[in-house]
This record gives structure tokens, sequence and C-alpha cells, in this order.
């Protein structure tokens, strides 16, 4: 049911996923501070976002738990947990809102007890047997008649019959990280506005393009647009990095894992273009105002696209003739190796598409 906006205090927002959405989230976050000026707005992450979250003024406070806890052994889980609820219940919140949706999230929610409790009818997935539902409002699937998934995280608003003020994510970089990413790209000659930033991580092997097929897309950008090429990325990914450097003949400067996640966002905002797959970063780059190319396999970019900003994003013809049969779980986005279908061709015409289409009205702020 809908109901009218209470003037809540303190509010709680459970998003224990990742960084695409820590950014997509931010946009219910913003609706929550104009809707109730004042209001202590607190995010249930993971911790490695912590700090980008505070930094960016997403929430006015942070309960983290590190992820590896909670997929450890049933005592450390069990102290994760304990001392997660433990924190969160200090707070007194008069509004907790669930966005991860999960039996956790649920656990969560009921132990912190608020009294409007806002949760998601259907959930993601049904509940099993014995598990409580302990929501007391509910939101639809996807709110406000929007198809994207940042409409899932905006619905709670609807819900909790909040007008939509800000649809779209839209975070900028503080003044102190965008010196150190400019410092950090005048080490490597690369000029603001001048280079594209690539991203060839994902969570998954299967949502990677083939480095082989990003080596060859960056030669031909470079040599047509004379753009210098960035890799950025997690440390976790430097053997990615490794390979799209072995098989290119075009220079490409090796940024990966060298920059915190508030640098990298400013890094992103000084990049001419991003390309890159469906992931963090995709949506980091997005938020800053940066035109983006994005790469999609089995999950559909009317979903999950960048949102916001100049974009094109590319899918291979569905159905998917499995490529990786051992490998993929056809019906899991996740974890579905379609994106190496994807050309190579039609990923550079891409980005000379978005190139032309911005040059001559996109501003920067240095």
């Amino acid at each position: 049911m809908q109901i009218s906006p209470a003037p809540f205090h303190s509010i709680l927002v459970i998003q224990t996923k990742f960084i695409g959405d820590i950014v997509l989230a931010s946009t219910l976050a913003r609706n929550l501070q104009l809707e109730f000026p004042g209001a202590r707005i607190v995010f249930l992450c993971e911790a490695r976002f912590e700090s980008f979250v505070l930094a960016h003024g997403i929430a006015s406070e942070v309960v983290a738990f590190r992820r590896s806890r909670i997929r450890g052994t049933p005592l450390q889980r069990g102290k994760e947990l304990y001392a997660m609820v433990r924190a969160l219940r200090r707070f007194r919140f008069d509004l907790t809102i669930d966005l991860t949706d999960s039996k956790t999230s649920r656990f969560v929610s009921g132990l912190v007890n608020a009294k409007t409790r806002v949760g998601y009818n259907p959930p993601e997935r049904p509940l099993k047997r014995l598990e409580r539902q302990p929501a007391n409002v509910f939101a639809k699937p996807l709110g406000f008649g929007g198809q994207h998934f940042i409409y899932r995280y905006l619905s709670p608003l609807e819900a909790l019959g909040i007008d939509l003020r800000v649809t779209m994510p839209g975070i900028q970089p503080l003044p102190s990280e965008t010196m150190k990413a400019l410092a950090l790209l005048a080490k490597h000659h690369l000029t603001p506005n001048r280079f594209v930033a690539v991203h060839a991580g994902a969570s998954f092997e299967g949502r990677q393009w083939q480095p082989e097929r990003f080596a060859e897309a960056i030669d031909e950008i470079a040599a047509d647009t004379g753009l210098a090429v960035a890799l950025v990325g997690g440390p976790d990914e430097r053997e990615t990095a490794a390979r799209i450097i072995a098989s290119t003949a075009a220079p490409v400067v090796d940024l990966v894992g060298t920059m915190s996640l508030e640098t990298l966002l400013a890094a992103l905002k000084q990049a001419r273009l991003f390309l890159g797959n469906e992931s963090g970063p995709m949506h980091m780059a997005a938020a800053a105002g940066t035109p983006v190319v994005g790469l999609f396999g089995l999950t559909h970019p009317a979903r999950w696209g960048p949102v916001g900003v100049p974009s094109i994003a590319l899918r291979p013809p569905m159905p998917c003739d499995c490529v990786a049969k051992g490998l993929c779980r056809p019906t899991d986005p996740s974890k579905a190796c379609c994106v190496w279908r994807l050309e190579v061709k039609p990923v550079v015409e891409a980005a000379r598409e978005l190139l032309a289409r911005t040059e001559m009205n996109r501003e920067r702020a240095v």
C-alpha cells in the first residue's frame, strides 16, 4: 500500500551489494535527503565502500560489514551479523528500506525493528519455508512506471508516498580527489578530456569481453581519434590489463590497481569516453558525467545500462548460441558468457559515433 510521508528522522538503507548498486542507490538517498532535510540517513554496506559513500554525501553515516566474514564459517558469520545488528540498533531507526531484498537483509531488517519497514512485494526470490518478511510497507519490483533497475531502488519512495525529484545518479568527485587524479594523469602524460578510460574487468570471467578484442578495439580507436588510452580497475584485474597491453600496438597507460574508488571517480570524470564491460566503474563513469560505451551479454541494457549521460550499449544478438558450455549458466545474467560473441567492429563504430555526438557539447570541470 502507499502511505503519506511521515517525518522520519533516522533512516536505514540496506544496500549490501556492489559499487554499481551503491551508485544507483545514491539516487534514492538524494530523494530522501530532499524530502527529509536534516534526517540521519545511514547506509548498511560493505566495508570497502564506506569511504566512497561518506565522502560523496550519499549517507551521513555507514555501518559496514565484511563480505568475507558473512561468507565464512558459521562462527564468523554469526559474529559479523551480531556486531552488525548491535551497531544498527543503537541508531533507533524509525524507517528501514531494504534494497538488497535477500534472506540476510530481511533478517537484519527484522532485528532492527523500525516502526516503518519497506521491502519488496513480490520479493526478488520467493521466501523459503519458515522465513519471515519483516516489511510492513511494500514497494513494487519497479516503481514510477520505470523499466531500468534504478527504478527498483526508487520504488520505495513511491510506496512511502514521496514525490520523485531526482531520477538519475549524479556524483561529483571531491576537489582533493580531483587534484590526486590530475597529478596521476600528468605523471603518465594523460591530458584531461583527451583520453579513453577502458575497464576490462567484471565480477565473473564470462562477463568480461575478451582482452584480445579490447586490444584490437583500442588500437583502432587510438589510430582513428588520436586519443590516449588508460586502463582502469581494481588490483584483482591486473592480469587482464597485462594481457591487453601485451596485445596492443598503441601505447596504453596502466592505472589498474593504483586508485581508491574516490580517486577513480575523479579520473573517470576527466576521461573523454568510457569503454567497458557492464560493471561498477561503468555506472561510476556515467554518474560523473562521462559518455559511456557499455558492453553487455545476457543482461539487457534497458534494465542495467548506463543512465543520465550520452551512451551506447552493445549486446550480441539473442538468443545466444552458447560459446562457453560448462562455464555458462544460461539463465543467470551474472554467470553468462554471451558478451564473448560481441565483435570488435560494432564496438569501434559505437566509440566513433559517441565521440562525434558529444564533441561539441561536452564541458569539463577540471
